[in-house]
């Protein structure tokens, strides 16, 4: 039988991730419309732009009028300016005090929350007379980095007082941007906090996209910091969310047909046999594993789409490959199957094993190839 390759995708495994650019630009132009028309835009990009690609998105992204990277450390920030992006990028977690001169040096703006940061871009002005450029993390209630609301208004006063600091802004994080009073909660620590220092001239950031969407009604703020829906997701959102972006999923995942055979009725099908034929069953074979991002956790329980039909997977996942019965499609081996996209959403696979989207997102990178589509 010739080998059929029905997908103009050429990569050098039968198996890859498909990020859709019209996608991402459509998501960032229907954000806006939440967007205060003076309002900067934080794209998030950590890990790896939730697998979507950093660099690859990037351009995209500062065209759609984005004005900030978010990433998580100074080895992602550096992964940007090694691709020649010189937008303003701010490492959203904590750096190590020892990579404050190199950041500086890369002009990467860092979180800083510690007196040991203060200490660390003190000892950086002096070696190499650059300043950091700084925005000062609040924790308002997320309990995970940040300065103490106690505590907050000296540190922000002494960091403005330093000339080893270009500050630029301060910002806090939401714990629950879906619970309405919690929120609030959050947002008068932020606003007392504020009103008590001198922000004129910073950028000032709280909402992230779930409350950019829902629309909370603040004013002390300048710069949105959007995540998840940049991808086509929405993350939840409180009751009164009225409105909601009509953003499209720019991820897909799909893999080439590499076998098909016949089993007999009573067969057991991959390891452990958690699948059993009850009929003569056509099997496809494609090469999409648990080592790909795939939970072992979704065998017997997810789709694909075959020639526009939905085909179960069948049998436990495994490492490098699955199967799925394909009885009532006519295929051949090379014809596509696609996991995700057209009409499959990753929230699927997030509610079998019971959890978030974001996580099964990050996981689509270990040995994929990326191809991007206009």
């Amino acid at each position: 039988m010739k080998f059929q390759r029905i997908s103009n995708i050429n990569t050098k495994r039968d198996a890859w991730v498909e990020i859709n650019l019209d996608a991402i630009e459509n998501n960032i132009l229907e954000l806006k419309k939440f967007v205060k028309p003076d309002c900067k835009i934080l794209a998030v990009v950590k890990a790896d732009a939730y697998g979507h690609g950093s660099s690859m998105i990037a351009p995209t992204l500062l065209a759609s009028g984005v004005d900030y990277l978010g990433v998580a450390s100074i080895d992602e920030g550096m992964e940007l300016r090694n691709n020649k992006f010189n937008c303003p990028i701010l490492v959203l977690g904590a750096a190590p005090v020892w990579a404050f001169d190199y950041a500086a040096q890369n002009n990467i703006s860092l979180s800083v929350f510690l007196d040991n940061h203060i200490d660390a871009a003190k000892l950086t002005y002096k070696k190499t007379g650059i300043k950091t450029k700084a925005h000062i993390k609040l924790d308002t209630g997320m309990n995970r980095i940040g300065v103490e609301p106690v505590d907050a208004v000296k540190f922000i006063k002494k960091v403005q007082s330093l000339d080893c600091f270009e500050l630029q802004g301060i910002f806090t994080h939401f714990a629950c941007a879906e619970d309405e009073q919690k929120t609030n909660q959050q947002l008068n620590i932020w606003n007392n906090i504020l009103s008590q220092v001198d922000t004129n001239g910073l950028i000032l950031h709280c909402f992230n996209t779930a409350a950019t969407i829902s629309q909370y009604k603040e004013d002390k703020y300048n710069m949105v910091r959007l995540g998840l829906a940049i991808y086509g997701l929405i993350p939840d959102l409180p009751p009164f969310a009225k409105k909601i972006p009509n953003l499209i999923p720019a991820m897909s995942l799909k893999g080439r047909i590499i076998n098909i055979h016949n089993a007999p009725k009573n067969s057991g099908v991959s390891y452990s046999h958690t699948f059993i034929t009850k009929k003569e069953t056509k099997i496809a074979t494609i090469p999409i594993g648990y080592a790909d991002g795939v939970d072992r956790k979704l065998s017997n329980k997810i789709f694909g789409i075959l020639n526009g039909k939905k085909v179960p997977q069948i049998g436990n996942i495994t490492m490098d490959q699955m199967m799925f019965d394909i009885t009532d499609v006519d295929a051949e081996e090379g014809y596509v199957i696609t996991l995700l996209g057209e009409g499959i959403s990753i929230n699927e696979w997030a509610q079998i094993l019971g959890t978030i989207n974001y996580e099964l997102l990050c996981r689509l990178k270990a040995r994929l190839s990326r191809v991007y589509t206009r």
